[in-house]
């Protein structure tokens, strides 16, 4: 006897599921099965990888079905170290000029936004750009800003090297004469000692974040609102998981109840692993105590789960990486730095750690193999360093002995430019050294560090990873410091889920892993180079939900609350500004010849200083054609 409906639904037929995607050209991530055309779900996994004809029988009364139309479809992306928590917080009341291709048009953005901001509320540009990707090749000036706004206080943050203000931000910061400047900062002045609008971090970023939080906030049901939203835009280029790095400012748990919130009414479309980071110098270990008692790693579920401390521990260990600045020399730090380190091996917790420089992943590893010696460290938890931009071959030796991992983030496709006048062509080449740490086994994960420097885009990164070229155009990695297309598509994918434990479950299209995945706008593996960073998902699935549609899926996902204020920046002209550059004039494309002609010469005489490049004195040398 068949069974019989309940509440008027249909039984499915048995084995029958939820979502079938057809028609497309699948890279699995799976090494038994790199390839497929079709794939079907149910209950928020996969449960057949194929052809067309190996999920036709699970179509059923209540399946979707969605018809790949030949489209390239990879497994989800997961963002090693993206600021989700805090960027959710802020995202709607945010001005943002990722992929906006001129100061000019920036200016226009802001001016406007200007004249619908209500009165007390601030314009505010938080990350996400770089002057080399302006047509300009500059920053705005106080001027301009406050040409643009004279009444309303604007605020523009530029990496983590400066920030620049109008005369009305200044005011409502409370910024005069006799305000004195932060440690690790500068409020720069005139002749008459008061301050001109603009703000450097000497290298701590600490002014820059401190007066961007005497901004107003959003409150109650808008910080859900613009959660919500922040994630639908992560969705928008096929991101289903990120790994939360916490961050100044983000103080455990009021700001992390919104995600909580949203996780309990099943209102979260990607899957957040956070981490905890303690706030106060001097109270450190009194937090880490106080968590301790409160939560453990792996507390959670799929879409929401604590994944240890950092990435900061203590303060004295931050190296602050301003790139315009000199590397600071910190204090010592060793014995409050061990002590940490033991409470967490003791109670089980993993952590990241932000380390710039070998010389603090030097220093931080010496801790660690003291407490290795005393079979104290790693105790069976994770443990990684992010960034590591100038880590020596001796460092990652040491860290794959004690079984660490490594993030990696674009962020010299921001501060390349930076990077490479202070260290040289040299360094540059090697920063980070990708290709090394691969070598070497390590797990190396690729995150964005967004929203405060580099944009949320992954594409930007993955471009990044794949041609080491930044914003500008500038080729700071040689070829043999880059990675092919599969190698940085597994480091957004299996290798951020290897963090969190989750390799089993996350980061491949397989049956018995989540059904999470991205059905492109472009076939990552075939379109041109220079495209990369321009791909975006059609099509965003994460748990077997449609969390993003356009183009051809347009209304196929979730419909969300409208943007609330109705001001907000995000409500007129969205987040990211997609959109290829235009044509390069012919005058910069010579401009560009020149100084690819001079980097390739700055290589030639880093090979030859290192000897992998001999050439005898006074031979002739075509950069064009050295072989």
């Amino acid at each position: 006897m068949p069974p019989m409906p309940v509440g008027g639904l249909v039984p499915r037929a048995t084995g029958a599921a939820d979502l079938v995607v057809r028609n497309a050209t699948i890279c699995t991530g799976d090494p038994r099965r790199p390839q497929a055309e079709a794939l079907a779900v149910r209950d928020g996994v996969i449960t057949v990888v194929g052809a067309d004809k190996d999920v036709a029988a699970h179509v059923g009364p209540r399946t979707r079905v969605v018809d790949g139309l030949g489209r390239r479809i990879i497994p989800g992306l997961n963002d090693a170290h993206l600021h989700v928590i805090r960027g959710g917080l802020n995202y709607v009341l945010e001005l943002r000029w990722d992929g906006v291709r001129s100061l000019r048009q920036g200016l226009a953005m802001l001016r406007e936004q200007a004249m619908r901001t209500p009165k007390g509320q601030w314009v505010r540009v938080v990350g996400g750009w770089s002057a080399e990707q302006f047509a300009e090749r500059r920053l705005p000036t106080v001027a301009e800003l406050n040409a643009a706004a004279p009444e309303t206080p604007v605020f523009v943050l530029h990496l983590y090297q400066s920030a620049v203000l109008n005369r009305a931000a200044l005011k409502a910061a409370g910024l005069g004469k006799d305000t004195p400047d932060p440690r690790g900062g500068q409020i720069v002045r005139g002749r008459d000692g008061e301050p001109t609008g603009m703000l450097l971090a000497a290298p701590s970023a600490l002014v820059l974040y401190s007066v961007l939080a005497q901004a107003p906030v959003l409150e109650g049901e808008d910080r859900k609102t613009s959660t919500r939203h922040f994630l639908r835009e992560l969705n928008r280029f096929g991101l289903t998981s990120a790994i939360d790095a916490a961050g100044g400012f983000q103080n455990f748990p009021e700001n992390y109840s919104t995600v909580v919130e949203l996780a309990a009414e099943g209102n979260l479309s990607l899957r957040i692993a956070y981490h905890l980071f303690p706030q106060t110098a001097g109270q450190e270990l009194d937090d880490l105590r106080r968590w301790i008692e409160m939560i453990r790693p792996g507390d959670g579920d799929a879409w929401l789960r604590l994944n240890g401390a950092g990435e900061n521990l203590i303060w004295a260990a931050t190296d602050f990486e301003n790139f315009a600045q000199p590397r600071p020399e910190l204090t010592p730090y060793e014995a409050e730095f061990e002590t940490a380190i033991r409470l967490l091996m003791e109670h089980g917790w993993g952590f990241r750690l932000h380390a710039t420089y070998d010389e603090t992943i030097s220093r931080d590893l010496a801790v660690f193999e003291k407490l290795a010696a005393e079979e104290l460290f790693p105790a069976g938890n994770r443990w990684l360093f992010d960034h590591a931009e100038t880590v020596s071959p001796n460092s990652l030796d040491r860290i794959a002995a004690l079984g660490g991992a490594v993030s990696v983030q674009n962020r010299l496709s921001f501060q390349g430019e930076a990077f490479l006048r202070r260290y040289g062509p040299g360094a540059a080449a090697d920063a980070p050294p990708l290709r090394e740490m691969l070598q070497r086994g390590l797990t190396v994960a690729a995150g964005t560090d967004a929203t405060r420097v580099s944009t949320y885009n992954p594409w930007v990164a993955l471009h990044w990873l794949v041609s080491g070229r930044t914003l500008g155009g500038l080729a700071l990695r040689p070829p043999s410091n880059r990675v092919d297309r599969s190698t940085a598509l597994e480091m957004f994918t299996r290798a951020g889920a290897a963090l969190t434990g989750e390799e089993s479950v996350k980061g491949v299209l397989r049956p018995g892993c989540y059904a999470d995945l991205a059905v492109l706008s472009e076939d990552y593996f075939t379109v041109a180079e220079p495209d990369i960073a321009h791909i975006e998902s059609l099509l965003t699935v994460t748990g077997g939900r449609i969390v993003y549609a356009a183009a051809e899926y347009e209304g196929l996902d979730e419909e969300l609350p409208a943007v609330s204020p109705d001001w907000s920046p995000v409500a007129h002209y969205g987040g990211y500004q997609s959109g290829r550059p235009a044509p390069v004039p012919g005058v910069r494309q010579a401009q560009l010849i020149g100084e690819a002609v001079s980097e390739s010469e700055e290589h030639r005489l880093w090979r030859t200083g290192r000897g992998l490049a001999p050439h005898p004195a006074g031979a002739f040398f075509d950069p064009c054609f050295d072989l």
